[in-house]
């Protein structure tokens, strides 16, 4: 071959390293009682980078699924087809018991344990994620119909990937979709125009137009249609107990700029049969308990998000020489790279920490099922809208490296916004904090009583959450507060994180953190930490380890 052809200075394939192998996670598990996990995590990280995985990945993502509606005979079908790499990482993920399993399990820290995994997981290949986190959602919704609790929970919580159409309760395993804007409303789902009327037998029939439904080939659904009552909820089967095909009618799969292994389609009821899940008319506080275990793997998906950028962009500056010298080793790229070590660790602290206020919240604890609830909002805002900046920044490290599809980065980048937007937009999150602040009693209380366990422990922070308590008493306008909304959400997010971080990250994390996001001494992109910031242990702990 000719010389011109010669490969050099370029790195080596990111292949033979633990999506797991990261302190703060680890260091999260052991401290908040998950310890247990430990093993099963460091193992389902060290396959999800392993060379077959990765494979699996790539194929999930080049192999988009297809929408075949009718048969060759002209019968209608409705069935989404999808690439066998994609039912190999689904078949992972539940036998690892990312789905529902966490709500079977009796050990302490089980959600803390389940979110470690689906963290280390997802960082292989994203799509795969949704209907495993539909799946771990629909379990708190479902129960507020026990019935329908008995014979379903079990079989969602199955560490069994059982794919097919066939009758729920004939299956070894499930897995749950939900379905619930429309056109006309999107977040606002009062707007929905679906009815549902009673068939006389104690089931419901269900006639309308969904604008998306997420993994449209799952055995169940969860959605909202409008009754006499009011908005209700209802559980839908793909497959009628008697084996036949329910009419949910898929009528084209979304063109969608995030991941292309997983689908999401426009559908429509046509006198689908359903059964109603909790209260007529209140329909809303039924699915707000699936929304907001959803919203807890939005802030998971971005934390797995911006750890696997970083990553990369580590990997490609340790073995990248530029100017005479490698480029991890030169001053501005090490402060980017420290920049965006930080942020990943924020965003992976604060969200294990919110999976532990979920276990604890299960425990029967008040004041973690109110930290759960205003901490999720507020980090829905947040680290979502950070994960996007992240991406861009990330694979900005690889150059033009970076933006071929191949180095994996542009999946990233496109998957990024759709956390933000997945249960509730940057405006829908930030004024969902203002409803936590007045509906739920204490929840502000405990907030400050969580942010507070760091005082006296670094003055930035301390300052930072002054200025947090003096733009509270300015919530008492309403119009004022809706215009102060996302600012509310960020420097909440931001104090909260930084509480973490003082607590229970190296010092020069901490030190990192509280310079640049509360004391000001930061740019608006990343790279833009103070000078004599110890970058030497944030990237080392950052840094991926060769497990072959």
């Amino acid at each position: 071959m000719s010389a011109t052809h010669e490969v050099l200075n370029q790195a080596p394939p990111l292949v033979g390293f633990s999506t797991a192998d990261d302190p703060a996670l680890l260091e999260a598990l052991r401290r908040d009682g998950g310890g247990w996990g430990e093993s099963e995590v460091r193992d389902l990280g060290a396959r999800a980078g392993s060379a077959e995985v990765q494979d699996w990945a790539r194929m999930a993502e080049e192999h988009s699924p297809v929408l075949h509606t009718h048969d060759r005979y002209g019968h209608r079908i409705d069935e989404v087809e999808y690439h066998p790499a994609y039912h190999r990482l689904m078949d992972v993920a539940v036998q690892s018991g990312q789905h529902a399993a966490a709500w079977s399990e009796s050990r302490p820290g089980a959600h803390l344990v389940r979110a470690a995994k689906f963290y280390a997981f997802a960082q292989a290949e994203p799509g795969h994620g949704c209907p495993i986190s539909m799946t771990y959602a629909a379990v708190p919704a479902l129960r507020a119909e026990p019935e329908l609790a008995a014979g379903y929970e079990p079989l969602l919580a199955a560490r069994t990937y059982d794919f097919g159409l066939r009758p729920p309760l004939a299956k070894r395993g499930l897995i749950a979709g939900m379905s619930m804007t429309e056109k006309q409303g999107g977040s606002d789902v009062r707007a929905n125009t679906t009815r549902a009327v009673p068939d006389g037998a104690g089931n419901y029939v269900l006639t309308g137009h969904k604008w998306f439904t997420s993994a449209p080939m799952s055995d169940v659904f969860l959605t909202l249609a409008q009754t006499e009552e009011g908005l209700t909820c209802f559980l839908v089967p793909r497959v009628l107990p008697d084996g036949s095909r329910n009419p949910l009618r898929l009528m084209r799969l979304k063109n969608k700029l995030g991941n292309r292994s997983n689908a999401s389609a426009e559908i429509e009821y046509e006198s689908a049969m359903a059964w109603r899940v909790g209260e007529p008319g209140r329909g809303v506080r039924t699915i707000v308990e699936m929304v907001n275990v959803t919203r807890l793997d939005c802030v998971i998906g971005s934390a797995a998000g911006m750890r696997a950028g970083l990553r990369q962009a580590l990997h490609h500056a340790e073995h990248r020489r530029a100017f005479g010298t490698e480029l991890v080793d030169q001053p501005l790229m090490r402060n980017v790279l420290a920049d965006l070590a930080v942020e990943s660790e924020a965003a992976t602290t604060l969200a294990m920490r919110l999976a532990t206020a979920l276990d604890r919240a299960e425990a029967g604890d008040e004041g973690e099922a109110a930290l759960r609830r205003l901490g999720l909002a507020v980090s829905k805002y947040w680290v979502c809208k950070r994960g996007s900046t992240h991406a861009a920044e990330a694979l900005e490290c690889l150059g033009g490296n970076g933006y071929v599809e191949e180095s994996g980065m542009p999946r990233l980048y496109r998957e990024a916004p759709l956390l933000s937007i997945w249960e509730g937009s940057g405006n829908v999150a930030a004024l969902d904090v203002l409803r936590a602040l007045s509906r739920e009693s204490g929840a502000l209380e405990t907030f400050l009583a969580e942010v507070g366990a760091a005082a006296g422990a670094d003055a930035r922070l301390d300052a930072a959450v002054d200025r947090l308590r003096g733009l509270l008493p300015q919530l008492a306008d309403p119009e004022r507060a809706q215009l102060l909304a996302r600012r509310l959400a960020e420097q909440m997010t931001l104090v909260l994180q930084g509480s973490l971080l003082v607590r229970y990250s190296h010092p020069a994390v901490a030190d990192a953190f509280c310079a640049s996001r509360l004391d000001g001494d930061w740019g608006h992109a990343f790279g833009t930490l103070p000078p004599g910031t110890d970058t030497g242990p944030i990237l080392e702990r950052a840094r991926p380890k060769d497990t072959r």
